[in-house]
């Protein structure tokens, strides 16, 4: 950046400096003041008993309020959060109050509750006022909301995509709250439960309402202040200060960066070599998936059933298609009564998704952040020790066991989730999307890792994805779908070659394809002036009907004496192959051509092989335009 403009952006930032400074030294101020009054405090006539007293007081008060803070109000944050109901909304507004409330409002309230006159202090014979078991009630209403939003704010923080991986590795509702959302949010709650306890520690108003007696030390301090006056508060701000101090200091420590390990290079992510498969793995028999997928949410309406015949799939289709929701749906995260899933003999559709025996795997594989590899392997309800050894050999992990999650690159997640899944022997493997935020080149290492295991494992494989390339790659049946609908369905070579529609076309990324009719000369007309020899692949279609055509780049040649008139609209580059699109009677056409005299808005002339040309019955469409 040029020096001027250095200069400008510092006298723009320079107020917002001075009113941060403004405020830190304000802040700082009285802390600084109190250092002179040491001096002239009156340390001779301090009542250390009764200033010990009080301070046990308040720390053991306001640790048994923590305690109930803790109880309570982890299980309410997470509801809050987990919950969009208008209800749980309003009571997620009512448990905030105290924060907006005077403590002396407070403590007004909970005598209307408490107090001995109220319905509750007369069964109780008053002995929740003026009591250790006030204090602890008057601490708890006033600090309660300082752990509830922390609590709230960490778990919406929490993927919800972990719940599901673990819910898909066997693991009930409340085991996923206290082996995975817990754990993962606890560094926010720990927050929040330490500023609920200084709240309590230092709450005064509530608690000088409800229980006068026995001091705590807060309470004592404003019986000392209005009996001695000032030079008697500097011995009884001492504890208190200490304490701050402790907290603060134990807060700064726990958000110190902990050493990491190095993320491994790109270069790790390829799948490495390992063992064979044993016999029994190689010669497991192949379960055959087959459902029907109905979910109408809002006005989409999702209504999918598909029965192929191979074990690796592929669901492909634009963003907002109903991709993700039929894996969801297959995996049991849905409900959906009319949904149907079956594998080999079995009735996924009936079973929680704790028990379907599958793998789920999101884009960033799901990996709990909290666990290492060992752990990981380990998590699965049904892991079985010995598959998790093999695998963790067979997928070049033994070296990576004591890793987080973010000390992996990518290929090595891809694989540790692999491993988790397998290590309980899933029959199904749900892949959604997992290379979507990948560059190309990490990208096509890791679809041919997922492939090369792919061939070794007996697991029914769906790969979601937007990518046809991807979808070629690692499938060999494809699902193609559009606003929650099949658009086509088959082998991946019946499917690129012949896409049923010119839609299906365009999303298969396929270019030279269109629809036009068969002339009474057995010719295929595709547009006025064009028409072309098809060969063989016209035999059996009449004259006039209806077609889907396809040719092939390589069909078409740039030649001096070429048998059609055309412009050149654009040259693009393709994975290193240089490709001309030419427009020939208004319909364009891909080349592949190394011709650099061939640019944009050039005359040529094209000719067009008859044994490139593929035609086919097909429905009424319109041409497809290159993407």
């Amino acid at each position: 950046m040029p020096p001027r403009s250095n200069a400008l952006k510092h006298a723009a930032a320079r107020p917002l400096l001075w009113l941060a400074a403004l405020l830190a030294v304000y802040l700082c101020a009285p802390f600084v003041a109190s250092v002179p009054q040491l001096d002239s405090a009156d340390w001779a006539n301090v009542d250390w008993h009764a200033t010990w007293s009080a301070v046990g007081v308040s720390v053991a008060s306001a640790t048994v309020a923590s305690l109930v803070i803790l109880l309570g109000g982890v299980p309410l944050g997470y509801f809050l959060a987990r919950s969009d109901s208008r209800r749980m909304a309003l009571l997620g507004f009512v448990v905030q109050l105290p924060l907006a409330l005077p403590p002396l409002t407070s403590g007004v309230l909970l005598l209307f509750l408490l107090g001995p006159y109220s319905l509750i202090g007369r069964f109780t014979g008053g002995v929740l006022t003026d009591s250790f078991t006030g204090i602890v009630l008057a601490q708890t209403f006033v600090a309660a909301p300082f752990l509830i939003i922390a609590a709230k704010s960490a778990f919406a923080a929490v993927d919800p995509v972990l719940d599901d991986v673990a819910a898909t590795l066997g693991h009930h509702a409340g085991s996923r709250f206290f082996r995975v959302m817990l754990p993962v949010a606890w560094p926010a709650i720990r927050a929040g439960l330490a500023l609920a306890w200084l709240r309590a520690f230092g709450e005064f108003g509530a608690t000088v309402m409800v229980a006068y007696h026995p001091y705590s030390l807060p309470v004592y301090t404003y019986v000392v202040f209005g009996g001695q006056g000032l030079p008697a508060m500097m011995p009884l701000l001492l504890p208190t200060l200490a304490i701050a101090i402790v907290c603060a200091a134990l807060s700064i420590y726990s958000l110190r960066p902990k050493p990491t390990l190095e993320q491994t290079s790109n270069g790790d992510d390829a799948l490495e070599p390992g063992t064979d498969l044993t016999a029994s793995q190689r010669d497991a028999i192949d379960r055959r998936l087959a459902f029907h997928l109905q979910r109408r949410l809002g006005a989409f309406d999702l209504d999918l059933a598909w029965t192929p015949a191979t074990r690796r799939l592929a669901i492909i289709g634009p963003s907002g298609s109903g991709k993700s929701l039929a894996l969801r749906l297959i995996a049991g995260l849905e409900s959906n009564a009319s949904s149907t899933v079956r594998l080999g003999a079995t009735d996924l559709h009936a079973l929680p998704p704790e028990r379907r025996q599958i793998g789920y795997m999101p884009q960033d594989y799901g990996l709990f952040p909290h666990m290492s590899v060992a752990r990981q392997l380990a998590f699965p309800v049904d892991a079985d020790p010995a598959s998790a050894r093999y695998w963790l050999e067979h997928l070049g992990l033994a070296q990576l066991l004591g890793r987080l999650p973010h000390q992996l690159s990518f290929g090595q997640r891809q694989r540790v989730a692999l491993a988790r899944a397998l290590t309980r022997h899933s029959e199904l493997l749900l892949f959604d999307e997992p290379f979507a935020a990948l560059d190309t080149p990490r990208r096509r290492r890791l679809q041919q890792s997922l492939r090369a295991l792919q061939r070794e494992i007996a697991a029914v494989t769906i790969i979601v994805t937007h990518d046809p390339d991807e979808a070629a790659l690692l499938a060999d049946e494809v699902l193609v779908v559009e606003q929650g609908r099949v658009l086509q369905a088959g082998f991946i070579d019946a499917v690129f070659e012949r896409p049923a529609t010119l839609r299906v076309a365009a999303l298969l990324g396929l270019h030279n394809v269109g629809e036009g009719a068969i002339s009474a000369s057995g010719r295929l007309a595709i547009a006025q002036g064009l028409t072309l020899d098809t060969g063989a692949s016209a035999r059996g279609l009449a004259a006039g009907q209806r077609v889907m055509w396809r040719v092939s780049p390589h069909a078409l040649a740039v030649t001096p004496n070429g048998a059609h008139a055309g412009v050149v609209d654009a040259v693009e580059l393709r994975r290193g192959e240089r490709y001309v699109r030419v427009n020939i009677a208004g319909v364009r056409f891909d080349i592949a051509s190394d011709d650099a005299s061939l640019r944009e808005s050039a005359p040529c002339r094209v000719d067009i092989h008859a044994r490139g040309v593929t035609v086919w019955p097909a429905c009424g469409a319109r041409q497809v335009s290159p993407a």
